[in-house]
């Protein structure tokens, strides 16, 4: 299964950086991807539900370390990338244009 899109959206949170899109093969996708700047660097956390004991759950996750791997790989790649079009002149997309 490939990642055929990253959508990212960064936002102006202190540990927040971004909510990011992902599709799979042109035909599945996951939203609400999340970028944070955790102790050891950033991170993607996958989309999670809270529970009504107060704790969260993961709506969607990988099932094994690489795939996680892969796709925190592309999702920051695709960050980093907009975070330059951004700083390099390139006015930030109103949200109605994401």
């Amino acid at each position: 299964m490939d990642i055929t899109e990253v959508r990212v959206f960064p936002v102006n949170e202190e540990r927040l950086k971004a909510y990011a899109t992902i599709t799979f093969d042109d035909c599945f996708i996951i939203r609400d991807l999340k970028i944070i700047d955790g102790n050891n660097g950033l991170f993607v956390a996958m989309p999670s539900k809270k529970r009504k004991d107060g704790t969260f759950r993961d709506t969607a996750h990988p099932l094994n370390n690489e795939t996680r791997e892969h796709i925190e790989d592309v999702v920051l790649r695709e960050y980093e990338k907009e975070l330059s079009r951004i700083t390099e002149g390139g006015r930030p997309l109103a949200m109605d244009e994401h």
